[in-house]
């Protein structure tokens, strides 16, 4: 009996020692595996809303232009036509009701005053700059109502049209006209938004035009100050409006309430406003070169023909800037 109780007595310490090692084994691993974790450091937590970046560098405002300018060049005759038609209907409803710019009296008259002076380029540039002025005003209330309509209407024609063909679509002038008009309630309370926006720069250029006339700020600080001030309140306009202009575009699809094209215009231009401000800012500069380049040889050696055929720049002009601002947001969608 002895020996059978020595070995079993044997045999149970050796399989306590085997298990004593075995629980040591496993509580080495497991410090181990919580020294590793341990070592990795802990991602850090984020403070603030995470910047959005764009890969997609926005084109140069001349390479928008260009791609404008390309458009409509490849589909010349549809925009053709809306320009001749918009133009036809200014005549009969707005031209034919205010009076125009005599440019040759004007012309001789200048000429005669600053005789000998930039060779002949001075009264070009005078007459050109008062072309300008003149653009778009109208001497009666009645005008000014169908220029506004009519502008409303070629603007829905020519949105209409660019997203058709820029689609691959194939349309035709009447369908412009037909077809694109049915967003005008819609697109009438983004222009009123707009409207809105631009209050702190019109009301900041009035009183900046109050100070200065009526000698309320004399001296050199006080007219820096005031100009500080229109400075920002301008700044706030562009700053609200840089978004609301894309919402023109945005409203015009199917089914597009004004507000949810407001908010979708926000989130397109959300962290690059300035970007965005500074190409729509180059769009006026580019049209006054190509329109100077266009009509000083015109009015040197053209003069019967000026007043018309800078009735039809300006006309065309509205075209042109719905393709370059069209280009630009299909370019923020493309992001």
């Amino acid at each position: 009996i002895w020996p059978g109780v020595l070995y079993t007595r044997y045999m149970a310490k050796k399989s306590g020692k085997a298990a004593v090692k075995r629980n040591s084994v496993k509580v080495a691993a497991k410090k181990t595996v919580s020294q590793k974790t341990a070592a990795k450091p802990k991602p850090k937590a984020q403070t603030g809303p995470r910047r959005l970046k764009h890969p997609v560098k926005l084109p140069s405002a001349w390479r928008l232009a260009k791609t404008a300018a390309q458009t409509l060049w490849q589909h010349k005759r549809l925009f053709i036509g809306i320009t001749l038609v918009y133009a036809l209907l200014d005549v009969i409803l707005v031209q034919g009701l205010s009076g125009g710019t005599d440019v040759s009296t004007l012309k001789h008259t200048l000429s005669q005053a600053s005789a000998g002076h930039f060779g002949g380029l001075g009264p070009g540039l005078r007459i050109f700059v008062v072309l300008l002025g003149s653009a778009g005003s109208s001497t009666s209330a009645a005008a000014s109502v169908y220029q506004l309509f009519l502008v409303l209407i070629a603007s829905l024609a020519v949105i209409w049209a660019l997203r058709q063909v820029l689609a691959g679509s194939m349309v035709r002038v009447r369908d412009a006209f037909y077809r694109g008009m049915y967003p005008l309630v819609p697109f009438i309370l983004v222009i009123l938004t707009i409207i809105l926006q631009l209050v702190p720069l019109l009301a900041g250029a009035a009183v900046y035009s109050l100070v200065i006339n009526n000698g309320i700020a004399v001296s050199l600080v006080e007219k820096l100050a005031w100009s500080v001030v229109y400075l920002l309140l301008a700044l706030w306009s562009l700053y609200m409006i840089s978004a609301s202009l894309f919402a023109l575009y945005v409203v015009t699809l199917p089914d597009m309430a004004p507000r949810k094209a407001l908010r979708s215009a926000r989130e397109l231009v959300r962290h690059r406003r300035w970007t965005v401000l500074r190409k729509i800012l180059c769009l006026p500069i580019i049209l006054l070169i190509v329109a100077a380049v266009i009509m000083l040889p015109v009015i040197a050696w053209l003069t019967p023909l000026t007043r018309w055929l800078f009735f039809l720049l300006t006309t065309f002009s509205l075209v042109a800037v719905h393709a370059y601002m069209y280009t630009l947001y299909r370019e923020l969608l493309n992001e």
